[in-house]
């Protein structure tokens, strides 16, 4: 059946009509050829006329800044032909200069072994000697030496970027005629991890300038809102950005399907997915189903090979899961087989939203929003086959931002994308990658300020005093004892780091904030899909004791935040309505966790936790007196009006700025002890702050907007999980007002609005 009949028929059919919540008809598009500035080498021409490539004018216009000396980062979409983008003109420069190397840098190893496959074609058919290799953890011992002095391009990652660094001097030949950086999929790089990976950058340069090279950077990425800025943030230099798509497209339905289009729903999200799932596979698309987690993956694949044994028998072997935690081997016969068209359908966790070669398929469902409107597009872009028709269909779970674009698909379509946030001022972040800086090269202050900031002189001297960094005539040098690298991590703020163990194997690392939420005695703790009991949480030698235990149910921790004020930074006063953003002093006591099955309490437990006091960044808004006595006049619940403000809000942010809803904390105060009104907090859940509220803070006229048409525009009569409930709430959603959390909302949405 073709896809225009398929949803005409899910249009007329009553088990789906009701639940197209929107289809978005994204037209096709023709390919727009372009030419470069100047000729490609023979080798290169010849190269590009054996595949039957022809350039497409955001190659062209990309490839000519790279070749201009220009730092490049490049937006466009899924299978645009970016990797073209940067491998022509490296290899061009490697082909002009026998000594040029160039680094690679991939956030997987499934990605680095694509790129490796695509380099070695490309070495092969241009003739060009490159010796590629990847150099990361499984790189063994004594190809290392080889491969440094050899190798011309190394593909890597992250954490073994940081492993290696201390050791640049094994690597001068390869820094002192480094030419070119690459960062794939640099998106990835945000929040905790995205600030540690800009000073990872930042130590890297100031290696490459200690060796005498100054590498072009050349960064590929998602559409984000804010991609220059972005860009900057994470490299520490000024970037041209590449954005307009020349490359073909064909059709594409975009499908919004909402389980709760009446506020509940007869069937989960997880088996309208599985239903979708074989009607696609049934009518001979090739399906990828993403899920939101592995066991998901796992459970989708089982129930619909169940269903096929008696109706279409001969399908059951054409389905398959696919997940992180399978072997590689297993992984990559299920990427071919996938691309070979021998299998129809798979469901997948996120480990295939990247770009790994698989082809392009008929159909892609996506169960569940992935958190970010990146990551949606990621998605559904694995879907379309050149220019044939593909269908893309997000299935909404009842929460927030999925019944948000169930009601508002064109902010979904027409908007911007999230900005991508990359903090330089976190002060344990800047001191854990000084101390890294210091073990590699003496910091000289003079030198070095540019890459850690104006704090740098303080942070160093602290260092001093506390005897890590010794100062030496030429520069500070790291006196501690132990490895920094293996001590600053690239993925966390915190130095208390928790091992969760399992019969003496280590599962996983975590900090204590993370600890404390997922980690408690009695916990369920989902890894890798499987579910482990907490049996013990050492808070004095950071170790966690977990058994592998199947259970159908999941626990919450529950906590009660306090909030002080430390100083006011910044302040924006509308009327009798003030904003400002500054330092706060935030305690989490958690207290207690609830047994839950489905979305039903079947249990509640204390816990003996001491408090969670750190300090972070935050911001907080007073309401004005007149929108107090207009919602009291009206009989409504003003302390459960503002409770709500703050969920819906928590709710809301990470579409506007990337991030998960638990990376934000919240308080409202009916009485608020420093500012004596009643007040909304939303902080950094982070120490010292990752810049989430900061941005927020910058946008917070559409964060209030989206938020009272998130709840205004929901189907439930006093308030459910899709606007105002919070599944963190400490305070179990007591008190809750919808009727008044809208009243405030849309008084605050019309101030803001009006004085624009």
């Amino acid at each position: 059946m073709s896809i225009y009949r398929l949803i005409n028929s899910l249009k007329q059919d009553p088990n789906y009509r009701e639940r197209l919540a929107h289809i978005q008809a994204l037209p096709p598009q023709n390919a727009i050829y372009g030419d470069l500035k100047k000729e490609l080498p023979a080798t290169i021409k010849d190269y590009l006329a054996k595949m039957n490539i022809r350039l497409y004018s955001h190659q062209c216009k990309a490839m000519d800044s790279i070749k201009d000396g220009k730092n490049v980062i490049i937006t466009t979409p899924t299978a645009s032909g970016k990797t073209l983008v940067f491998n022509i003109p490296i290899f061009e420069r490697l082909y002009q200069d026998k000594n040029t190397t160039a680094l690679y840098i991939y956030p997987t190893k499934a990605l680095s072994n694509d790129q490796l496959k695509v380099i070695k074609e490309l070495e092969t058919l241009t003739k060009i000697c490159v010796n590629p290799a990847i150099y990361d953890g499984d790189t063994p011992r004594d190809k290392r030496p080889k491969i440094r002095e050899k190798s011309r391009i190394i593909i890597s990652n992250p954490y073994e970027l940081h492993q290696v660094l201390p050791w640049h001097y094994k690597w001068q030949k390869f820094f002192n005629n480094l030419k070119f950086i690459v960062i794939d999929e640099a998106h990835q790089y945000r929040g905790v991890f995205g600030s540690n990976i800009a000073f990872l950058i930042r130590r890297l340069r100031r290696i490459c300038y200690f060796y005498g090279s100054d590498p072009q950077f050349i960064l590929s990425s998602a559409t984000l809102a804010n991609p220059l800025e972005f860009a900057k943030q994470l490299i520490g230099l000024d970037f041209e950005l590449i954005a307009e798509d020349g490359s073909p497209k064909g059709k594409k339905y975009f499908i919004f399907y909402n389980p709760y289009f009446d506020g509940t729903a007869t069937l989960t999200t997880h088996n309208e997915t599985k239903s979708l799932f074989l009607l696609f596979v049934k009518n001979n698309l090739q399906t990828l189903c993403f899920t939101v987690s592995r066991k998901m993956a796992e459970l989708i694949a089982l129930w619909s090979k169940a269903e096929l044994e008696e109706s279409d028998p001969y399908l059951v072997e054409k389905i398959t899961a696919y997940r992180a935690g399978y072997l590689p081997e297993e992984r990559r016969a299920i990427e071919n087989k996938l691309k070979q068209g021998f299998l129809r359908g798979v469901t997948s966790t996120n480990a295939l939203e990247l770009g790994i070669d698989i082809g392009s398929l008929d159909s892609v469902i996506i169960s569940g929003y992935p958190g970010t409107i990146i990551s949606t597009w990621q998605q559904a872009g694995r879907a379309g086959r050149g220019i044939d028709e593909s269908i893309a269909v997000l299935v909404a779970f009842q929460n927030p931002l999925d019944q948000y674009f169930m009601n508002h698909p064109e902010i979904f379509f027409d908007k911007s994308h999230e900005h991508a946030i990359v903090d330089l001022s976190n002060p344990y972040i800047v001191t854990g990658q000084i101390l890294c800086a210091a073990s590699e090269l003496p910091i000289k202050l003079d030198d070095d300020e540019i890459y850690f900031g104006e704090n740098c002189k303080d942070i160093l001297n602290s260092l001093e005093g506390h005897k890590l960094l010794q100062k030496t005539p030429n520069g500070w040098v790291y006196s501690g004892k132990a490895r920094v690298v293996n001590v600053v991590k690239l993925d966390n703020i915190s130095s208390e780091i928790f091992k969760v163990v399992c019969d003496n194997e280590l599962l996983e690392t975590m900090d204590r904030n993370q600890a404390y939420r997922e980690a408690h005695k009695g916990a369920v703790l989902l890894h890798q899909g499987e579910t482990y009991i907490v049996e013990d949480l050492d808070l004095k030698n950071l170790i966690v004791q977990v058994k592998k235990k199947d259970v159908n149910y999941y626990t919450a921790a529950m906590k009660i935040v306090d909030i002080e004020i430390l100083e006011e930074i910044e302040k924006k006063e509308i009327d009798d309505f003030n904003v400002s953003f500054g330092d706060v002093d935030v305690s989490e006591q958690y207290f207690e966790y609830k047994i839950m099955k489905y979305s039903s309490v079947i249990g509640v437990e204390p816990l003996d936790l001491p408090p969670l006091n750190f300090e972070t960044m935050a911001l907080w808004f007073t309401i004005p007196e007149d929108i107090i006595k207009k919602v009291k006049d009206k009989k409504l619940d003003f302390d459960g009006g503002l409770h709500g403000i703050e969920h819906a809000m928590i709710g809301i942010m990470p579409f506007h700025v990337m991030c998960d809803r638990w990376d934000i904390g919240g308080l409202a105060a009916p009485n608020h002890l420093n500012t004596m009104k009643p007040t909304v907090f939303i902080y950094d859940g982070f120490e010292g702050g990752i810049g989430l509220t900061e941005k927020a803070f910058k946008l917070l006229a559409e964060i209030i907007k989206m938020s009272y048409e998130l709840v205004r525009d929901c189907k439930c009569e006093d308030g459910c999980p899709a606007c105002i409930y919070s599944p963190k709430c400490g305070n179990d959603n007591i008190p809750l007002d919808k009727k008044a959390t809208i009243l405030i909302l849309e008084d605050l949405t019309a101030l803001m609005t009006f004085k624009k």
